[in-house]
């Protein structure tokens, strides 16, 4: 006989070891929902259609799922009644804030193993678990729908929206960037020079002469907000670098 996997979760300490027993869920959700979304600025040019839009940075993806409890099968509805809560309070403690952290929990929910969404291997859990959704728990919602005879709750829906949870590090090794070596457009900001622009774009203030020549520019210091500025490949920059050296 094939026994159903259940969902589980798991509260996680720092280092990303489990912190006790994983919970399983009664019954597994029917659905789950996994949302991200990125924040751009619009950078007005004067006599442009419509705005510039710059990336300025990731936000975090969520996870939100509704979990369904039912004790009528372990106690009836009757006097031998078992009340819901024994369930449902383990995951409404999880928005609770710990003593030790002073801040609620880190855990990983997982199901389905590596068929889970998305490319997930957080570094901190060392390999274990390593597939599902690690995060903290924004908020819980409770909704009681079936009582007993003296009030007692047996029927529970709760649901959860989890917040991914990923160290410094883990993000910065996630984005593994490798930006082709291409002719790239900034759009100048308030008080941003040529050099602050060749640091942003190279990594090398020094290569702001190269910019500067690439674009026409006699005054590197004439540069004005919302200019457009052309930043060469870095190896036209290098080109003409050479060349000035000679």
């Amino acid at each position: 006989m094939q026994w159903l996997a259940k969902a589980q979760v798991q509260r996680l300490r720092a280092d990303g070891t489990p912190n006790g027993a994983a919970m399983d869920v009664l019954y597994n959700p029917t659905e789950y929902t996994l949302a991200k979304a990125a924040q751009f600025a619009e950078v007005p040019i004067p006599g442009l259609d419509s705005p510039i839009l710059q990336f300025i940075r990731g936000q975090s993806e969520t996870l939100t799922l509704d979990l369904f409890f039912d004790t009528t099968d372990a106690g009836g509805t009757g006097a031998d009644a078992k009340p819901v809560t024994e369930k449902t309070d383990a995951f409404y403690q999880l928005i609770k804030i710990e003593s030790e952290s002073h801040a609620p929990p880190v855990i990983l929910f997982s199901w389905g193993g590596e068929a889970f969404p998305g490319h997930r291997t957080y570094e901190t859990l060392a390999g274990q678990n390593r597939y599902g959704f690690k995060g903290v728990v924004e908020s819980v919602r409770q909704r009681f729908t079936m009582f007993s005879s003296l009030g007692l709750p047996l029927r529970a829906t709760l649901s959860l929206s989890i917040k991914e949870y990923k160290t410094l590090h883990e993000q910065i090794a996630e984005l593994n960037r490798n930006s082709p070596d291409r002719t790239k457009v900034h759009v100048v900001q308030e008080g941003e020079t040529i050099s602050r622009i060749a640091e942003l774009a190279h990594d090398n203030g020094g290569d702001w002469r190269a910019i500067a020549e690439w674009n026409g520019i006699e005054d590197p210091l004439a540069v004005e907000p919302g200019q457009a500025i052309e930043v060469p490949p870095l190896a036209a920059i290098r080109a003409k670098n050479q060349a000035r050296a000679r």
